[in-house]
């Protein structure tokens, strides 16, 4: 294994024989999106993060670690040899991983594109969306266009975003945008145990309670097998911290 030299400071790809290390970066094909390690405000934790590349103020639009935060410029993201994508600190402890399920065979690279996630697929598979887990799936505070927020009924994956628990803290805070599993679903913003906001039920056309036109930023898929809100391609929606979006 070898780290990221300043030759490849702008690349958009690790394999599983490199590894990220505090103060280089991923930067997606088109110069978009930007990945490494990042200090939210006034905190001098280290997280793993995902920002707008050229935006004069950072944007942050997910982060990994965002439970459990480095306390100094020891960590590292590396691709281990199952495949799996593992950040660690000190004495080469494990902070976060993707968590895959089986033990990948083939060779895999992570990748940042230019939608601004960031997966792992096979390292053959450069022009497929077969990915083995990718962050948009995991969302943190921002749904970013192309996302979706729902549910996947054959993984059991749900996707939410959450607010932040402050804006030098990533950890997840009071608020939660999610939809509601029921026979006529809707959007609900909690705060805490309580409910905060809801769209009303989706009646095939729009949310029957809400005041705010969702439809303009949010496409509606129903069927069998998921139930989500996807994105459209010039949308993002962030929950901040005050649970305004």
């Amino acid at each position: 294994m070898f780290f990221l030299s300043e030759s490849s400071f702008a690349s958009d790809t690790i394999t599983s024989s490199q590894s990220l290390s505090d103060g280089r970066t991923l930067v997606s094909k088109e110069g978009s999106f930007e990945l490494g390690f990042f200090s939210p405000g006034s905190s001098k934790n280290r997280y793993v993060g995902i920002w707008y590349k050229n935006m004069p103020v950072k944007t942050v639009v997910w982060v990994a670690n965002r439970i459990n935060p480095i306390n100094d410029s020891s960590g590292l993201l590396v691709v281990n040899e199952t495949g799996n994508l593992v950040l660690t600190s000190q004495n080469k402890s494990v902070v976060w991983s993707a968590n895959l399920s089986k033990e990948v065979q083939t060779p895999v690279v992570l990748q940042l594109l230019d939608s601004g996630n960031l997966v792992l697929r096979g390292e053959r598979d450069g022009g497929s969306e077969t990915y083995l887990w990718q962050s948009f799936d995991y969302p943190s505070d921002t749904l970013q266009p192309g996302m979706k927020l729902g549910w996947d009924f054959k993984t059991g994956l749900e996707r939410r975003i959450t607010s932040w628990k402050s804006s030098d803290d990533p950890s997840p805070g009071d608020f939660i945008w999610k939809i509601e599993r029921q026979f006529y679903p809707e959007l609900v913003m909690w705060k805490g145990s309580r409910k905060f906001y809801r769209t009303g039920p989706w009646n095939g056309l729009i949310f029957s309670a809400s005041s705010l036109r969702l439809t303009q930023f949010l496409s509606i898929a129903l069927s069998s097998m998921r139930m989500s809100c996807t994105t459209h391609s010039t949308s993002q929606i962030k929950l901040l911290s005050q649970g305004l979006l």
